[in-house]
């Protein structure tokens, strides 16, 4: 038995606190087992689910949410003590320092007329900070992790940055037909489908990003339209008393398309 004080409310030193024991011997044999990279998908997926608690706008689940995003950040930095590198102290040192550098017109002399003014300050402090000399450095510096349309999104905006862009969305939306023609051949000729498949998504991406249109979002809901929809097929099927699986495509084609005219 662990001698642990049990209080009203807990903060933040207390959670350092209960990782520490969990970690150390007479903790959980659990969590003595982990390191960064066995836990890594559980940081991407708190993180996710913190995302979902503000779409549903809803304060306790995003507390909660908050809390276990909170509690990977601190997980990972006892690791990196036990180590001897860093610990939390140094993790909330760093991004303080962060912040207070690439925010000069706070906690500094410089002036800006607005938001983009800060946005553009933000970035060129960034490439400074990173010592991104040039325009691809700051492209190679784009996380690998990110999920694919975000980061093709952040490639093309580093991109465009440095001027290398089309001039308006007609230039994208020439591309994506492109890439459409260029994956067509791919399929019949049965090579090379999965790169021209990929260049067909940056291209579309592309697209998004001059319509001012979040890729990730708009798939998302692609998604949950069709989810909405495939349901309401089964259920005019079954209304039929019919299933599915015994229906020819031709036939849950009649019905997509009538669900589709109930919803316009």
């Amino acid at each position: 038995m662990i001698n642990f004080e049990q209080k009203a409310s807990y903060g933040l030193e207390d959670l350092a606190e209960i990782v520490r024991i969990l970690r150390e011997p007479g903790g959980c044999p659990w969590d003595r087992e982990q390191d960064h990279h066995s836990i890594r998908r559980n940081l991407l997926e708190e993180a996710y689910e913190a995302a979902e608690a503000i779409d549903e706008e809803s304060p306790e689940h995003l507390k909660e949410e908050l809390g276990d995003v909170l509690l990977q950040v601190v997980f990972h930095a006892r690791m990196e003590q036990e180590a001897g590198r860093f610990d939390l102290q140094d993790v909330a040192d760093g991004v303080c320092k962060k912040l207070i550098y690439r925010h000069p017109h706070v906690f500094g002399d410089a002036a800006v007329s607005g938001s983009e003014e800060v946005l553009v300050n933000w970035e060129e402090l960034k490439r400074k900070e990173k010592h991104q000399e040039r325009a691809a450095d700051s492209v190679d510096a784009v996380a690998r992790s990110l999920p694919g349309l975000w980061r093709a999104e952040k490639i093309q905006k580093k991109a465009a940055k440095a001027g290398f862009d089309w001039p308006d969305v007609q230039g994208a939306l020439a591309k994506l037909r492109e890439e459409t023609g260029e994956l067509e051949e791919a399929v019949r000729a049965g090579t090379n489908v999965s790169e021209e498949l990929g260049d067909l998504l940056f291209a579309a991406v592309n697209v998004a990003r001059f319509v001012h249109t979040d890729p990730e979002e708009a798939l998302s809901g692609a998604c949950d339209k069709f989810a909405r929809r495939f349901r309401a097929v089964e259920e005019a099927a079954l209304a039929q008393g019919r299933r599915l699986e015994d229906m020819t495509l031709a036939e849950m084609d009649v019905l997509w398309d009538q669900v589709k005219e109930q919803e316009s």
